[in-house]
């Protein structure tokens, strides 16, 4: 470009004889020197600039009186470099720094303690919790946004049968998987949630796509499982979902509660002869849900659950999980939380956007917003369960009064940590 800016001045030196004069040079040095040690982008601006100013200068040259020549000459130099000055200082403004990606992961909340929990069951959970995590921290590290993080654990965590979302859901009192689940993205306060799904495979990615792909927030029952299928997300037969353990452990509550034991579910595989041993102590999963919240390098956050509810629950009973605001909430502004506990509290109290609440309107750290939610908010009501959350910047937290949480997080460059029980950190 610097070509270009030569040409422009030599002919300005050669066919104005008033650029000779002291007044003139001074502009030119001026223009000149600025010009040389613009970046690229700024001299093509300036260019254009000159280009258009001198277009009407042809009169300039047949003006006899030199003071008015040399002022109307002035006027497109000073025009041009006053151009350059506040282009190189729109070049030299501070960008938005780039953030420490982190991800928190859980689980669940309920009994969960050593003394009913095998080492070898303690021990898959721990792994499943860890696959979970890395696949959402593996997105992140490559530049993906929270909300694919959040999208990729949840999956992973959907398709274990270890936890209360997905294929691992509890039973209905009618013996079927009714799955809910929503997600939030921090940035622009869009969410998508669904209730009582039955036939699609990971209920996060249709959250996802009503969030993305529709004009609605909230799809139930064979709606959204139509809305899956019309969007080409993964639709499976009910029996997909169907696990032994969970079955046997409906029963088992059925027959204690003395209600009505609906039949074996269609396409489920034939009864073991023996019974399957629980590995979970009874009220494990009571509260069971599994939930992610991420903060990518962009600074934006979000949160996603999911969950198969509460085992032995009549009449479509929905709880807290995909209630925007109750069980799953993100702002940028705040914070972002997945909830799990007994949804009805949760819902009453608005769990997630009450901490959400607390950090922005009364100051709190998240963990101080956390623990007031938790432990004499909800307590208050009588409520058990626990939560996850993330700030945009980079403060994470997670706060349950229950006995165990399954939980974990990691962020950029540190090192992973799980936890199981409440005497853990």
């Amino acid at each position: 470009m610097l070509p270009g800016f030569c040409t422009i001045l030599l002919r300005f030196r050669s066919r104005m004889p008033a650029l000779t004069s002291a007044k003139c040079k001074r502009m030119r040095d001026l223009l000149n020197s600025s010009i040389l040690h613009c970046p690229a982008r700024i001299r093509q601006v300036v260019l254009r600039r000159l280009r258009e100013d001198s277009a009407g200068t042809d009169e300039l040259y047949h003006e006899k009186n030199e003071e008015t020549r040399v002022q109307k000459i002035g006027r497109i130099f000073i025009g041009a470099a006053l151009a350059v000055a506040a282009l190189a200082a729109t070049a030299q403004a501070p960008q938005p720094a780039a953030h420490h990606w982190a991800i928190v992961v859980h689980g669940g909340a309920g009994v969960i303690e050593r003394a009913t929990m095998k080492p070898e069951i303690e021990a898959a959970y721990r792994a499943s919790i860890t696959q979970a995590t890395e696949a959402g921290a593996k997105v992140l590290e490559k530049g993906g946004s929270a909300l694919d993080a959040i999208e990729a654990a949840i999956q992973i965590l959907e398709d274990d049968p270890l936890f209360n979302a997905g294929r691992g859901a509890v039973f209905t009192a009618e013996g079927k998987n009714e799955l809910d689940a929503a997600i939030m993205d921090g940035s622009n306060l869009k969410a998508g949630a669904v209730a009582g799904v039955t036939r699609t495979r990971h209920p996060i990615s249709l959250a996802r796509a009503v969030m993305e792909k529709s004009l609605h927030v909230m799809l139930i029952g064979a709606g959204a499982d139509a809305f899956a299928a019309s969007v080409g997300l993964e639709q499976v037969d009910p029996s997909f979902f169907f696990t032994e353990r969970r079955w046997q452990s409906l029963v088992r509550q059925l027959q204690k509660e003395g209600r009505p034991i609906p039949p074996r579910p269609a396409g489920a595989p034939p009864p073991p002869s023996v019974t399957v041993a629980e590995i979970d102590a009874p009220g494990a999963h009571k509260y069971g849900t599994v939930g992610v919240v991420a903060l990518d390098r962009k600074g934006n956050i979000a949160a996603g659950t999911s969950t198969g509810g509460t085992q032995g629950k009549q009449w479509g009973r929905v709880g807290d999980s995909p209630i925007i605001g109750a069980g799953t909430y993100a702002s940028n502004q705040s914070c972002a939380v997945s909830a799990t506990g007994t949804g009805e509290y949760f819902i009453r109290l608005g769990v997630a956007r009450e901490v959400c609440n607390l950090v922005y309107f009364k100051g709190m750290t998240l963990q101080q917003a956390a623990d007031q939610v938790i432990h004499k908010e909800l307590e208050s009501l009588h409520g058990d369960g626990g939560l996850i959350a993330i700030t945009p910047d980079g403060k994470l937290a997670w706060s349950f009064n229950t006995p165990g949480m399954f939980r974990a997080r990691l962020t950029e460059g540190g090192k992973l940590q799980i936890g199981v029980y409440n005497d853990e950190p």
